[in-house]
């Protein structure tokens, strides 16, 4: 088809019902990991990486119940295994955002590698970098990530490129280290701000979410709430 023609039909009339975002929805779920209790998420949108989600987090030891179409309840009873398996990851990519929140919250994580074993430069690189400043230290075998730490501190955090990812898995780790964290050359779309949001009712403070600059103050503690996913 080489070009379309539109007609004009008159006055438009009617409602249209705008989804969350799944950027949004898929970074809210991960960031339950973060406390204890029990979440509840509308306008999540019903595709497939939020059911991918779900069974990571139920993987994890979390329940994930369907309150209706575009509604979940997320139940998070603690002591998780802070291990996210490869068959999960390869199927959605998304998922390397639990590495940060389960490192905060466990002090350690293994999330196995999106791409499997890479000897190159690889994306979550940046990520890495980032928890590092933080406190953590990781090792890579057999396409797997290994994370530990004692305890993160806040740290001022310098991005190579405004990474939506390493964006948010810094923040969520952070609001569990000790001290303040700034994230300079920070991503600002609008599921960063969403998801600080998030993480500003499950009791952190963070500042600055869609500027190139977030200040996060840690407090290490949490707890659950409930949140509408941005459209």
């Amino acid at each position: 088809m080489d070009r379309i023609i539109v007609k004009p039909s008159g006055p438009l009339h009617g409602d249209v019902e705008i989804n969350g975002a799944k950027n949004s929805a898929l970074k809210v779920m991960a960031a339950c990991s973060l406390a204890e209790g029990t979440f509840f998420l509308t306008n999540v949108p019903d595709i497939t990486d939020v059911r991918l989600m779900s069974e990571l987090l139920v993987s994890l030891g979390m329940t994930v119940r369907s309150v209706d179409t575009n509604s979940l309840e997320i139940t998070n009873p603690g002591n998780l295994t802070a291990e996210a398996p490869y068959e999960l990851v390869e199927k959605m990519r998304a998922s390397i955002v639990v590495l940060g929140p389960l490192l905060a919250r466990y002090g350690k994580a293994r999330v196995a590698l999106p791409g499997g074993d890479d000897f190159g430069p690889r994306p979550i690189d940046m990520h890495l970098r980032g928890l590092e400043m933080l406190g953590a230290k990781f090792a890579s075998e057999h396409g797997y990530i290994d994370g530990h730490c004692e305890r993160l501190r806040g740290s001022r955090i310098v991005l190579e490129f405004p990474s939506v990812g390493a964006t948010e898995n810094i923040m969520m780790a952070a609001v569990l280290a000790d001290g303040t964290t700034i994230i300079e050359n920070a991503a600002r779309e609008p599921e960063i701000a969403d998801l600080a949001s998030f993480l500003n009712r499950m009791g952190s403070s963070v500042l600055g979410a869609g500027t190139s600059t977030i200040v996060i103050e840690g407090f290490g503690e949490t707890r659950s709430c409930g949140t509408r996913c941005c459209p």
